[in-house]
């Protein structure tokens, strides 16, 4: 581990893919989920495309996307101290810390260059502000309830910095996708692919993986469904 990576007593250092990617993540407050992977595979993404990642918490998108995708840059935007400090230490921990820039920011105050971006990409809180149980930790209620973004707040985000013809990815839970289909053209995105996600052969959808362009034209593409994880795994 190079000297300058610190931890703190509640962070370990995990290894995931094979041990390709190492990864600090708090032991027992926010961790990504397999989501995050699924979303990060189905993501379409051209050579050197310029990404941002909306609330990339630990920074396990912006990783995947350099690794195992012909990504130029990602931006990984979070507005969690804690979480901000994961990425930038990850991106150094694997080598990618010239191609990773970390913005501590709120995504409802963009400071980033209008029409700029290629492709925003977003594992958003799944629920509600005022729906269900909300954790007690903090950073996991804010990573699942909308409690510092909503959809609209993701939607009018990443149709500020797309560039005309620019690519949004976004997974969601599928008995919410309605909404977000229509909130996209409302945002001025046409919905493109989908794929949805199932727990398995006889259970209901659980997510929605759904790529929407900036000024598209209508024609939509249901990909073939993806049962449980899939070809993905987080484990190590």
């Amino acid at each position: 581990m190079p000297h300058k990576i610190d931890l703190s007593h509640d962070e370990s250092i995990d290894e995931f893919m094979d041990g390709r990617l190492r990864l600090i993540q708090y032991r027992t407050g926010y961790r990504f989920s397999i989501d995050a992977v699924l979303l990060s595979g189905f993501v379409s993404i051209k050579k050197g495309d310029r990404v941002v990642d909306l609330g990339t918490g630990c920074g396990i998108i912006p990783l995947i996307l350099l690794m195992d995708r012909p990504a130029g840059y990602v931006f990984g935007l979070e507005i969690q101290e804690g979480l901000a400090r994961q990425t930038k230490r990850n991106a150094l921990l694997n080598g990618f810390s010239h191609k990773i820039g970390v913005i501590r920011a709120d995504i409802r105050h963009m400071p980033m260059i209008p029409a700029s971006i290629d492709v925003v990409i977003c594992n958003p809180p799944y629920r509600r502000k005022n729906s269900g149980r909300v954790n007690p930790d903090r950073q996991r209620a804010i990573a699942r309830h909308e409690i510092l973004a909503s959809l609209e707040d993701i939607l009018n985000a990443a149709r500020y910095v797309l560039r005309n013809e620019g690519r949004l990815a976004i997974i969601y839970p599928a008995e919410r996708l309605a909404d977000l289909m229509v909130k996209m053209r409302q945002y001025g995105m046409e919905p493109k692919r989908v794929r949805i996600v199932y727990p398995g052969m006889e259970s209901e959808a659980k997510l929605a993986m759904v790529e929407a362009i900036l000024g598209g034209r209508g024609g939509l593409k249901i990909l073939p469904p993806l049962m449980d994880q899939g070809e993905y795994s987080i484990r190590s």
